[in-house]
């Protein structure tokens, strides 16, 4: 069994949690819509994750939508009482598996309670706002009044603790300056580097950073060294591109998802890699980072 240990553990609101975590989205059916393919492997890949050692899931209502919530009560509830569930609100599904924004304070209210039936939870550990920008990325714009209804339903008890997802610098300001924030879940990765001076400040803030699309937006080149080093290292792709995010910033956490029980085992060895300096060395110098917009 992978030891989830050696990646350490980093604080995520008032709860530590393994670094290495579990993202629900792909249990869902194609396009995150629908029912899974088969349901007993979704299942198993939950149960598996947490006999494994994973205390941190990632999921959302508005995957399938209610699929993977579902799945989530039917394979763990009543939950561990290390597990930490964290969701986010702010889109909903329209036909043919389509995504769109849905901030109003109403629609924020109606998502955190599906997801509090769903889960079959009374309060929420986490909720993150999810801003739907434009298709490749944040975009600017005030989030004061859709934080303000989370920070509301927080003061009731429904949310214990609120983040931000897919933001920019200064929405993340802005945010902060409504509500304690204790994670933020954006794009990044070892060739997607817009936010690393958010990670550094947020590390020095004792905030995790959540990064999704691990290995999205590579460029040829990038791949190629990806490829050469894990062939080296005895390992996959994916395996040393989770290893180098683990080694990028210790509030880093991780939340690869898969709807394969082969997938899950090789996702969670990645907790066992240490990449040697001049590998990382090589890795560092295929990235780069750009003005966010």
């Amino acid at each position: 069994m992978n030891n989830l240990n050696n990646a350490g553990s980093f604080p995520l609101g008032d709860r530590s949690v393994k670094r290495l975590g579990f993202g629900a989205m792909q249990l869902a059916g194609p396009g995150v819509f629908g029912p899974p393919k088969d349901r007993d492997a979704a299942l198993a890949v939950l149960r598996e994750a947490i006999a494994s050692g994973v205390n941190h899931i990632d999921t959302s209502d508005y995957y399938g939508p209610h699929v993977t919530n579902t799945l989530i009560r039917e394979a763990l509830h009543p939950y561990p009482d290390d597990l930490v569930i964290v969701t986010k609100v702010g889109g909903v599904r329209g036909d043919g598996a389509s995504w769109h924004p849905a901030m109003a304070p109403a629609q924020l209210t109606s998502a955190v309670h599906d997801n509090l039936r769903n889960l079959g939870l009374e309060s929420l550990e986490v909720v993150n706002l999810r801003i739907m920008g434009r298709g490749d990325g944040p975009s600017e714009g005030s989030i004061e009044e859709p934080l303000t209804a989370l920070a509301d339903l927080q003061q009731r008890g429904l949310i214990r603790h609120l983040g931000l997802s897919n933001v920019t610098p200064a929405q993340l300001e802005q945010g902060r300056a409504i509500a304690e924030i204790v994670c933020v879940q954006n794009h990044y990765n070892l060739a997607h580097r817009d936010d690393d001076a958010i990670i550094d400040a947020l590390a020095d803030d004792g905030v995790a950073y959540v990064p999704f699309f691990p290995l999205g937006g590579f460029t040829s080149l990038q791949s190629s060294t990806l490829s050469e080093v894990a062939t080296r290292l005895g390992a996959t792709p994916m395996q040393v591109a989770l290893a180098w995010l683990l080694q990028r910033a210790p509030n880093i956490l991780l939340i690869p998802g898969t709807s394969s029980l082969a997938h899950l085992r090789e996702n969670l060895a990645a907790a066992e890699i240490e990449l040697p300096d001049d590998m990382l060395a090589e890795l560092n110098g295929t990235g780069s980072s750009t003005t966010a917009t």
